[in-house]
């Protein structure tokens, strides 16, 4: 926990940079890096250290192995067709999001494949409950970020393209050490694994947590696309600034994911579901009581003195908006660690994502109206996943891993 929250810090550091660069590169960066950000980065985690934890429990290490290798093949597979045709997309993509120099979209590409393997092997570290080397791979991808983005502005002269090659620099450093240090589970001999069982598991997993990354990443692409340059990169501030309480926050059930999955498999009762809820709801709601006061301040030792009206407007509802993501985010993690099939609950978070988006395209008359949107969104969110919750305590023989959600 520690060790996200540090290597939160040092990733949110890298905005600092915005002060040398102009604000409509600070938007062209804020949007590609929202397009890294909405990739299906959580759920594959989840999806991974889910399948370790089940793994390891049951005393099957070699099946591991041959999930870390088919889906390293599979990605790599699908990110080259998709490359291609980005790249035969390239004038109508840049032309839409005011962009100029393609060279942000290069480097963007290489960022999203090496976004979409790096959350294998972490999920592989975070099921084993490896969090000594978790973290530090963590801390070494967001510390080799903001190196990264700091010489390439600073030093080449280069900005979102500069900014984006520190996010590259970052994704290898951290990729390296946790494929070394997770090498006992994927260089075993591959054992056969049972891919009917698991495409039962995956396919609600990847479907609830894709819409939890969409409510938590969508609305800055659609800014950039709706709102002129200099008013996207004050958006991508505020954003920025609001988005580290869920950094603050989401180590909390990324601690508690792995546990629960032991837990389930084998029967064990636990309350830490409970605890955990209330611990995100007073950081959360600390969080932005904080920011709400101390924004404008904040906004002026990270920004330009141009963000500061625009920014601190749009701070406080930010800011409140990320609460009830942030628990719904705990109940959702709590729901897909256990063994049941949950393909009912992920067409719903994707339902409720996707009829985001379809709003989104309807109400952006200010950049307030937006946060409005994402306001109704996230707390239809939550009590969809508070309903689920309710429904399963009410079934009969189940473990109670939620004993405590309840009464919070």
């Amino acid at each position: 926990m520690v060790s996200t929250v540090a290597g939160g810090a040092m990733m949110w550091a890298v905005h600092f940079l915005s002060k040398a660069i102009p604000e409509r590169e600070y938007g062209d960066f804020g949007a590609f890096l929202a397009v890294v950000m909405v990739l299906p980065a959580i759920p594959l985690q989840m999806l991974f250290a889910q399948q370790t934890a089940r793994a390891l429990a049951e005393n099957r290490p070699g099946e591991i192995s041959s999930l870390v290798r088919a889906s390293m093949l599979a990605t790599v597979l699908v990110w080259s067709l998709a490359a291609i045709l980005v790249l035969a997309c390239q004038e109508s993509i840049l032309k839409q999001w005011k962009v100029s120099n393609p060279a942000g979209l290069w480097f963007t590409l290489p960022v999203v494949l090496l976004t979409l393997v790096l959350p294998m092997f972490w999920g592989v570290l975070q099921g084993a409950q490896n969090f000594l080397w978790l973290g530090w791979s963590l801390i070494l991808t967001s510390f080799g970020r903001f190196a990264g983005a700091a010489f390439a502005v600073l030093v080449v002269g280069a900005f979102a393209p500069g900014m984006l090659s520190g996010v590259l620099f970052g994704l290898m450093v951290g990729l390296a050490l946790a494929v070394y240090h997770s090498r006992a589970y994927w260089t075993v001999k591959p054992t056969p694994f049972a891919w009917r069982v698991f495409s039962k598991q995956a396919i609600p997993l990847m479907l609830a947590f894709i819409g939890f990354q969409i409510l938590f990443t969508a609305d800055t692409m659609f800014v950039k696309a709706f709102f002129d340059e200099n008013d996207a990169g004050y958006y991508v501030s505020a954003g920025t600034l609001s988005r580290a309480l869920m950094w603050l926050v989401l180590p909390l059930a990324a601690v508690m994911f792995p546990r629960l999955v032991h837990s389930a498999v084998k029967s064990e009762k636990t309350n830490l579901t409970g605890i955990v809820l209330l611990g995100t709801g007073i950081l959360s709601a600390g969080g932005a009581m904080g920011l709400a006061v101390l924004g404008p301040l904040v906004i002026r030792i990270v920004y330009k003195e141009t963000y500061v009206e625009v920014a601190s407007s749009l701070l406080p509802w930010y800011a409140a908006v990320m609460i009830p993501l942030s628990l719904a985010n705990v109940l959702l993690n709590q729901l897909m660690a256990r063994p049941q099939n949950r393909l009912v609950l992920g067409i719903c978070v994707l339902a409720t994502a996707c009829g985001y988006m379809f709003a989104l395209t309807r109400f952006h008359d200010s950049l307030s109206s937006v946060l409005k949107v994402m306001g109704v969104a996230n707390m239809v969110f939550l009590l969809l996943c508070a309903l689920f919750t309710w429904l399963d305590r009410k079934r009969p023989n189940v473990c109670s891993c939620e004993t405590g959600v309840g009464g919070a």
